[in-house]
């Protein structure tokens, strides 16, 4: 079906337009600073990737799709933190309406995004066509972008947006136009792109991984629906631009894992496609980083400010999937993905019987702030953090600061009770909503970077990796039936992590739970669980406050602001199905 709307509620000047000040503001790096048209150039595109950061900021498309997933919920901790509406609430539920925040200012951001990537194409068009190779590549680079943008548009809302002049209106597909719209529009710009600029930019190897991922989840967009029916031709392309990027030589798996989420991971060869958050001079931040850490705990001694905000937790089903796996083995020891001990608390100080944060003054280790880093992976049980005096400055010892089990300081009545102790059991419930309730997740570092802790960062987001390639080649060989060639990808990726112990043994067979689960392990925490859930037919499922069995929820609610807005157009904007 073919309509055609304005591509936000808000109105076309609102979603085109911005000051000269943001245009500066949102430079990227080196590369995009020029004179005259290299300025020009510059100038056109930095706003549309860095507008990235706030379309997947954790309050946004991150959080969408972490919470509708059974990777992540966030309950209304203590009955004073993170209600906001009880928009986490309904996502988390499938009970999300029209007028939900989190659906609302995400769709908002993303056609921003979207607005100012066309912006940058009618800057660069011109400067294209008069025979300037820069203004050329950088415009492959924004209808890449683009397009990318309206793949996120496609899977959460089942439509995007074709535009080709900003004073036109949009034109909305779905379904098949859609997944062709975006086809087209990524094949005409993979041969000549470039292939060297990433991970910050669009490159060639980002255009082949896209192109994948349009492929394996296009029977799903084809029909959100239904049954997914994964026709061999879509596999096959999934295996040719898959075995693309690997055949390039470009890239490679991370021997640590936690290397993919840390300060310096702009230089990590298994990132594809990132949010480069290097050089950038305002409003960058590590709400990757703190958005599920204990509101009490101080992962920077060397930063007063830098905190948590006991955010969202895993949920007990998809811990359990790490349990399943590995039966009487603790995960923490048999897979490094898991877990990474960080803190080094000595084994004479573990041992916290008959301690309490009012007699442990003297149970505490000394260590340098630039050397101390908050264990990584999925947290359990008493954390180990700098503490505050009663005058909020860290106790400080003759080796640095001291390291002590987290104190729990926020939150109100039985909060306040002894030390943080995280625990499996997390959900609506007074006892589950506490603020210590539920294992959290701790994958990308406080930046060392950031002047405070919580603001700016040079940790990268990651968008692509390598390991995903591997994964989507082994998905698409299963489906086609060669699960020998699908076993040793899936393996390829399990079995790279090398850097530590425990390295995750080489599995001696393949099946579609299997591989589903083993997504699950390699990318928590990455925005794809949602994604992959609808893929192999695990979105229905229940889980933790969720019992909805809706197969029309797979698709978000439109924003009845934008619904609203394009009023004046009877017809253009229609409500998906069972909204």
């Amino acid at each position: 079906m073919k309509n055609k709307i304005i591509i936000a509620a808000l109105a076309l000047s609102t979603l085109l337009n911005w000051s000269c000040t943001d245009l500066e503001e949102k430079v990227l790096d080196e590369n995009l600073i020029g004179t005259g048209q290299a300025e020009a150039i510059s100038g056109s595109i930095a706003p549309a990737y860095g507008q990235l950061k706030a379309t997947w900021i954790h309050t946004n498309n991150f959080g969408l799709q972490l919470i509708a997933s059974d990777e992540g919920i966030l309950p209304y901790r203590g009955g004073t933190d993170w209600f906001d509406g009880g928009k986490y609430l309904a996502v988390h539920a499938h009970t999300t309406t029209p007028t939900n925040d989190l659906v609302t200012t995400t769709w908002n951001e993303l056609t921003i995004n979207i607005s100012r990537t066309l912006t940058a194409i009618e800057v660069l068009t011109p400067l294209a066509a008069a025979g300037n190779k820069e203004a050329e590549g950088a415009l492959y680079e924004m209808k890449a972008l683009r397009a990318y943008l309206n793949m996120l548009t496609l899977d959460s809302w089942g439509l995007v947006f074709k535009k080709e002049s900003s004073a036109s209106i949009s034109e909305i597909l779905r379904g098949q136009d859609a997944v062709a719209y975006i086809e087209s529009e990524l094949l005409s710009v993979a041969d000549v792109i470039n292939n060297d600029k990433g991970p910050g930019r669009m490159t060639q190897a980002a255009v082949w991984g896209l192109l994948s991922r349009l492929y394996l989840n296009a029977a799903v967009y084809r029909d959100p629906y239904g049954t997914p029916q994964f026709a061999t031709a879509d596999m096959d392309k999934v295996i040719k631009y898959t075995d693309n990027i690997i055949n390039s030589g470009k890239f490679s798996l991370s021997p640590e894992y936690f290397d993919l989420f840390d300060d310096n991971n702009n230089s990590n060869k298994e990132l594809i496609f990132a949010l480069d958050q290097r050089g950038v001079l305002r409003d960058e931040n590590n709400r990757w980083a703190y958005w599920s850490i204990p509101g009490s705990m101080f992962p920077r001694p060397e930063s007063i400010n830098a905190d948590g905000t006991d955010g969202p937790a895993i949920t007990s089903d998809f811990y359990q999937t790490w349990v399943s796996a590995y039966g009487s083995v603790d995960p923490a020891d048999a897979d490094s993905r898991f877990y990474k001990n960080n803190a080094k608390v000595p084994e004479h100080l573990k041992d916290l019987t008959g301690l309490s944060p009012s007699n442990d003054q003297n149970h505490y280790y000394c260590v340098k702030a630039e050397e101390f880093e908050i264990d990584r992976g999925i947290m359990r049980g008493i954390p180990w953090a700098a503490r505050k005096d009663d005058k909020g400055a860290f106790f400080k010892c003759d080796g640095g600061y001291r390291i002590y089990p987290v104190k729990q300081i926020k939150g109100n009545g039985p909060d306040l009770n002894g030390y943080v102790n995280l625990t499996e059991k997390v959900d609506f419930t007074a006892e589950g909503s506490a603020h210590a309730a539920g294992y959290r997740v701790s994958k990308y570092q406080f930046s060392h970077t950031s002047p405070d802790g919580n603001y700016y960062s040079s940790v990268d987001m990651v968008l692509l990796r390598y390991a995903e390639i591997f994964m989507m080649r082994a998905e698409a060989k299963l489906r086609k039936g060669d699960n020998a060639g699908a076993l040793a990808d899936m393996n390829k990726v399990r079995t790279s992590r090398t850097a530590r112990a425990p390295i995750p043994a080489a599995l001696p067979a393949i099946n579609l739970d299997i591989l589903y689960r083993e997504y699950g392990f390699e990318f928590y925490w990455e925005g794809l669980r949602r994604t992959n859930q609808i893929r192999f037919g695990h979105y229905e499922d229940k889980w933790t406050e969720k019992t909805d069995t809706e197969v029309r929820h797979r698709l978000f609610p439109i924003p009845q602001t934008a619904i609203d807005g394009a009023s004046n157009v009877p017809g253009y904007l229609v409500q998906n199905d069972g909204y």
